[in-house]
């Protein structure tokens, strides 16, 4: 379970301090698939780096089961980080000097994972193991990133647009990629986009608005990356 209490972040200072998020509550289930939508500028990709420890709130606290990682040093909630959580974001962020089977294996040697080719497969990379980025489609390079972020296995999974910078179909593949792992290995997801369609594959749905938690809702049927519009 990781729950919010309170929290409020801003930016700036003085008469340019500007607050992101005001003074928000939230309960997030393990398992869980938790899309977050909202305009540009509604704080979702502020309130998605606070609760994965990426920023500090100004105040409030974010808990995991029961440790606070808010009251966390620098150095111990690295390590948490390292230890729990995994990224995927709409840039691919590969080192370009690195074939698909190292870039991977910088997330897996966080979890001394020795068995992170199993990944690879799953994103249906196997056969572009000494492949470089370069040498890739936008696609192919985000299943790398998806491959590496699971590579540590975390215990969640955050992702910010993961599919804005990819074309349909291969934003479709990535999303399908993506809920399969996740049967498999149970992680639990939180994810930031724009596009309303992809909220139907998930199972909790928040609408932000100008720093608030607008509404939640679920989803009582869930649409594959198949089933929904784009």
């Amino acid at each position: 379970m990781i729950e919010l209490k309170n929290i409020i972040k801003s930016y700036g200072n003085g008469e340019n301090r500007f607050q992101v998020l005001q003074d928000i509550s939230l309960k997030i289930k393990d398992g869980d698939f938790m899309v977050i939508l909202g305009a540009s500028g509604s704080g979702k990709s502020t309130l998605l780096n606070v609760i994965s420890g990426l920023e500090r709130p100004d105040s409030g606290k974010v808990f995991y089961d029961e440790a606070d990682i808010t009251a966390f040093s620098d150095n111990k909630l690295t390590v948490f980080r390292k230890e729990n959580v995994g990224f995927i974001f709409q840039q691919y962020y590969l080192l370009p000097n690195m074939d698909v089977d190292r870039n991977v294996k910088m997330g897996a040697d966080l979890a001394d994972n020795k068995d992170y080719k199993a990944v690879i497969e799953a994103v249906g990379l196997g056969e572009k193991l000494h492949k470089y980025p370069g040498e890739l489609s936008g696609g192919e390079q985000q299943r790398v990133s998806v491959a590496r972020a699971l590579a540590k296995k975390p215990k969640v999974l955050f992702l910010d647009e993961p599919t804005g910078a990819l074309d349909e179909q291969t934003g479709r593949q990535v999303l399908d990629y993506i809920c399969r792992l996740k049967s498999k290995y149970g992680f639990t997801i939180v994810m930031v986009t724009h596009n309303l369609n992809i909220a139907e594959m998930a199972k909790t749905v928040i609408r932000m608005n100008s720093g608030k938690i607008e509404s939640i809702y679920q989803n009582e049927v869930r649409k594959t990356a198949y089933e929904i519009g784009w």
